[in-house]
């Protein structure tokens, strides 16, 4: 079978690989569709994502959907032919952090295509997969496979929406209207807040925002334009660049809460940590997701707009070119392999 391996920086092929068989406690999936995400370009670009390097080949991918073929001894599920959507994560449930329920900071953890440790954890961008039972989820009836490839990055944002606390009623703002981005402002409509303020450099990646429920786009560089905010209530950085967090601290108001959600780049990083300081302002972080991947599926269920975010399907066999479109945001949001083709 075929799969989308990692070798180094610059250096992405799409191999032979292994037909997989499940294992005890395992489930076989033919995977249909697997969204090229941020992490899987850094990868590819960079040879690592965060303090995350690559030491061996890796198939990459983590955002997969398709349906159940079998399953190994001991294990069971959906009935074969199901489609699902599978969790990425296995946490060690026994660590402090999984014990206090907290388990998408597992100091322990598995995660599909992460090089975090040695062996790499291998991902899903292949044919077929093997992956543990439970992580498998049935698909809500009516739910596409193409939008439920959307589940795992809407995870991430609903995480950090929740991670900001409630925001009924309040104005947010985001930084970055890159696939996450786009996928917080959508979150934190859903969870109640009355006014989205979107920021990016891009006006391409500021329309997708706006067709994810965004209020108002505002380039990035044009601070002191009207129609700026004086403050706001909640501040989610979703960039990933040192720039975005200094926004974020300087508009959130007195006592509000700022959520880290971007990957900032290795190593250190300044901030206006004296605003933290003067200001009382909450700095939180927010890491992937646990339990918020069933309620990611509900709402893709329900909410046809995120059509409009799946910017491009492409061929595996084209992974070169998804892998680049995906790079170029001004020409995508968010791009899926497809398997099946």
């Amino acid at each position: 079978m075929l799969g989308c391996v990692i070798h180094g920086e610059n250096d992405l092929r799409v191999d032979e690989l292994p037909a997989p068989s499940p294992g005890p406690g395992q489930a076989l999936v033919a995977v249909r569709y697997g969204g090229v995400c941020g992490s899987d370009l850094h990868y590819w670009r960079h040879g690592g994502v965060g303090d995350f390097r690559l030491r061996e080949p890796m198939v990459l991918g983590h955002e997969i959907v398709g349906a159940v073929v079998s399953y190994g001894d001991g294990s069971s599920g959906p009935v074969p032919g199901t489609a699902v959507a599978v969790h990425p994560a296995t946490p060690c449930g026994v660590c402090p952090e999984c014990a206090d329920g907290r388990r998408n900071v597992c100091r322990d953890t598995r995660y599909l295509g992460s090089a975090a440790r040695m062996p790499h954890v291998q991902g899903g961008f292949a044919a077929q997969v093997t992956v543990p039972a439970e992580q498998l989820r049935a698909l809500p009836a009516g739910l596409p496979l193409r939008r439920a490839a959307l589940a795992e990055p809407l995870s991430v944002a609903l995480h950090a929406v929740r991670r900001a606390g409630s925001v009924a009623g309040r104005h947010v703002l985001v930084t970055g209207a890159g696939p996450i981005g786009c996928l917080v402002v959508a979150a934190a409509k859903a969870a109640g807040a009355v006014r989205v303020t979107v920021t990016d450099l891009l006006p391409e990646a500021l329309s997708y925002a706006v067709s994810a429920g965004a209020d108002s786009a505002l380039r990035a560089d044009s601070s002191g334009d009207p129609g700026w905010p004086s403050e706001v209530d909640v501040a989610i950085e979703a960039s990933g660049v040192a720039a975005g967090l200094d926004t974020c601290l300087r508009l959130v108001r007195r006592g509000g809460v700022v959520v880290q959600l971007g990957m900032l780049p290795p190593g250190q990083s300044p901030f206006a940590g004296n605003l933290v300081v003067s200001r009382e302002i909450e700095l939180r972080g927010a890491f992937r997701f646990d339990g918020e991947f069933d309620a990611a599926l509900a709402l893709l269920g329900g909410e046809g707009r995120f059509d409009a975010l799946i910017s491009a399907v492409v061929p595996l066999g084209d992974a070169q070119s998804a892998f680049a479109l995906a790079a170029d945001r001004s020409r995508s949001c968010k791009v899926l392999l497809d398997f099946g083709a």
